[in-house]
């Protein structure tokens, strides 16, 4: 009998030693495989060549696993870019910036796009910005897509916004001499910009934009505003170099600006000022004076501070008085002398956000129409 039950514990304990032996070998296949697999997550790929392609935008990168960080930038062909503005026709002509013509653009996978054209020759320095501006990506600026060049042109793709320009919506007036952007319109516009500059300040070092005025201010379907044109001026390598992009593009020039000889952050802060004056007043800003001069335009709104000349008389009974003395204010802040005077555009952001926040406090919506608290009827026609 203890024969037999030890003859039976020593089988069980064989078996369970067998196991135990074949648990072991499947842990370390599994475990072999798993390490397999995370390295070649990690890389992209464990087969050399895969990479190369993904580098050249061969046939792998659309399949390929998906890298860390920004994604190498496109090169396009001419080829692709000719098929996609129909060789650059006339009727594909949207617009002319400080980088040149701009061609509306739709690219085989069906993706539209805003293609800026230059005359110059191929640079290193050209492709190598083109890459680093590339890589910066915010809600409220136009995103840069990729680049040609050869020993004529130079192009940079961006992603195309439909609703275009500000001053397309600001200048103009509907049918019934409305305007199309109310107040608080506006003012989210100017939040959205204002957001689109503080994210460049916000670099490391900071990118300034260099050539900010309401041309370069887009808005897309839902009208969010997207700034277009984030560090192209260098691209263009001097100021002179800039195109004929629109005539009121000297009065957002910031006067200290000569005289340090470079832009600054606060440059920028002065041409949003310019921006902002452009919101109230509805007007170009190279036609609210004489001459167009910066040191005119101060003085025009000093002049018209305590009038009903400075606001947009196309919005009375759409704003309320604190909320546009507030805008008012920050417009002057921006644009004053010295630039070391001028709010951050982090505090212009908190401003604006603060002024909206107000004024839909202020406001309510009574039926079909708009009751407005107003201040005063110091801007009432």
């Amino acid at each position: 009998m203890a024969t037999s039950i030890a003859a039976i514990v020593g089988g069980v304990g064989g078996v369970l030693a067998f196991l135990v032996i074949i648990s072991l070998f499947f842990w370390f296949c599994i475990s072999h495989c798993q390490k397999l697999s995370n390295k070649n997550s990690e890389t992209g790929s464990s087969a050399p060549s895969a990479g190369v392609e993904l580098k050249r935008g061969g046939p792998s990168s659309s399949t390929a696993p998906a890298l860390v960080g920004p994604p190498d930038t496109r090169q396009f062909r001419l080829e692709d870019l000719e098929k996609a503005t129909r060789n650059f026709d006339e009727s594909n002509l949207i617009g002319c910036g400080s980088f040149g013509l701009v061609f509306k653009g739709l690219l085989y996978d069906g993706t539209v796009v805003a293609v800026k054209r230059h005359t110059g020759a191929a640079r290193q320095e050209f492709s190598e910005e083109v890459r680093y501006l590339s890589r910066i990506q915010h809600r409220n600026l136009v995103t840069l897509l990729g680049y040609f060049q050869d020993s004529s042109y130079q192009m940079l793709i961006f992603e195309y916004v439909p609703n275009g320009s500000v001053c397309n919506h600001l200048y103009d007036t509907g049918k019934d001499g409305s305007p199309k952007l109310e107040f608080k319109q506006r003012l989210t516009i100017a939040i959205g910009a204002a957001k689109g500059l503080c994210y460049l300040h916000g670099q490391n070092p900071p990118l300034v934009h260099g050539n900010f005025k309401t041309a370069n201010v887009l808005v897309d379907e839902n009208f969010i505003a997207k700034v277009a044109d984030a560090g192209v001026l260098k691209l263009l390598g001097n100021t002179e170099a800039a195109g004929p992009s629109s005539m009121n593009a000297n009065a957002f020039k910031d006067p200290e600006m000569v005289q340090m000889g470079r832009f600054c952050e606060t440059s920028d802060v002065y041409s949003f000022g310019v921006f902002l004056l452009e919101l109230i007043t509805g007007r170009e800003a190279s036609n609210i004076s004489a001459n167009g001069s910066n040191e005119s335009i101060m003085q025009w709104v000093e002049r018209h501070l305590n009038s009903n000349g400075i606001v947009d008389h196309r919005l009375v009974g759409s704003f309320t008085t604190e909320g546009i003395r507030d805008f008012i204010r920050l417009t002057l802040r921006c644009m004053s002398s010295p630039g070391r005077s001028r709010p951050s555009m982090e505090m212009v952001v908190l401003e604006l956000d603060q002024i909206l926040e107000k004024e839909v406090m202020l406001t309510t919506v009574v039926g079909e129409g708009t009751t407005v608290t107003l201040g005063s009827q110091l801007f009432s026609q």
